[in-house]
């Protein structure tokens, strides 16, 4: 699949015709997990494109995108398999009186027709096309799983006491994210390519909303990237992302605002703040202020 791909601008390009902008960086990160086989651990701050950058190259790659979602807890049962208890038990009680010995009754309801698969294994049995996996904001897991995940990494084969070792049909293109909210271990790290997204620069944000926003007025766009960078150096407790730039863009278009004067900045407000100290704070510095900082209404 790798060698479809000629070179680190065939990557770049084939993403911004997918709405996604990646710049050279990325862009070889991307190349490298194609052709190396690597995991590749992106992280940054929240909504800089990290999960986008899977869902773009699974769609790059016109294949299945297999997401698990991370969260304090996760556990072998949510992220890899479980038995199908009810069903183990319904099989059971109908072979009763069965000549099938106590083995065999075994072997057959510890079979995979009883075994549901959660993302982690569903990645691995893939048989037609190497899926992308996403494990998204890994650093939300709690250490335990982190290293259950090295096998995964290394190997590419889960292991299932009942089942024993299942080795990857199609090896999975693995990206793992994080919002770095706590350090993960060398571990990890060792086995994955690594890549950090930070906020983009005025150019950059301004072309990622022009390109999923061709409808936005090019003057509106600008005043929206100027005013979201304005607010971003308030050193906020949660400052908005390239996301949160998108919606408020999406928002004034709604609203059919052709400019970001004092009145749509404040009616748009809960598109780029998410908290109320935050709400609190931008208000406390004055709208038109801020507005007149980013050179806006």
């Amino acid at each position: 699949m790798a060698r479809q791909f000629r070179d680190i601008e065939d990557v770049i390009e084939r993403l911004g015709r997918l709405g996604y902008v990646a710049d050279r960086a990325l862009a070889t990160a991307i190349y490298l997990l194609l052709n190396l086989g690597k995991p590749l651990l992106i992280e940054g701050p929240a909504g800089v494109g990290k999960t986008e950058a899977a869902k773009a190259l699974a769609a790059m790659l016109e294949t299945e995108l297999i997401r698990l979602q991370c969260y304090e807890g996760l556990d072998l049962n949510s992220a890899v398999y479980e038995w199908n208890y009810q069903k183990q038990l319904l099989a059971i009680k109908i072979q009763e009186g069965s000549d099938k010995t106590v083995e065999e009754k075994e072997n057959y309801v510890f079979g995979s027709n009883f075994l549901l698969k959660r993302p982690l294994l569903q990645s691995i049995l893939s048989e037609e096309r190497a899926p992308v996996l996403l494990v998204d904001e890994i650093d939300r897991a709690d250490e335990a799983f982190e290293a259950f995940l090295l096998e995964l990494l290394a190997e590419f084969q889960i292991t299932i006491p009942e089942l024993g070792t299942i080795q990857a049909k199609r090896v999975p293109h693995v990206i793992l994210t994080s919002n770095s909210s706590r350090e993960l271990s060398d571990a990890l790290k060792r086995r994955c390519l690594y890549h950090w997204i930070d906020y983009p620069d005025l150019a950059k944000e301004l072309e990622i909303v022009r390109v999923r926003l061709p409808e936005i007025d090019g003057d509106l766009s600008s005043e929206v990237v100027r005013f979201v960078h304005t607010i971003r150096d308030l050193n906020l407790s949660k400052p908005p992302g390239v996301s949160e730039t998108i919606d408020l863009s999406r928002s004034l278009i709604l609203l059919e605002k052709t400019k970001l004067d004092q009145e749509a900045a404040e009616e748009t407000l809960g598109c780029i703040l998410k908290s109320a100290d935050d709400l609190t704070k931008v208000r406390s510095e004055g709208l038109s202020r801020l507005l007149s900082r980013s050179g806006g209404s």
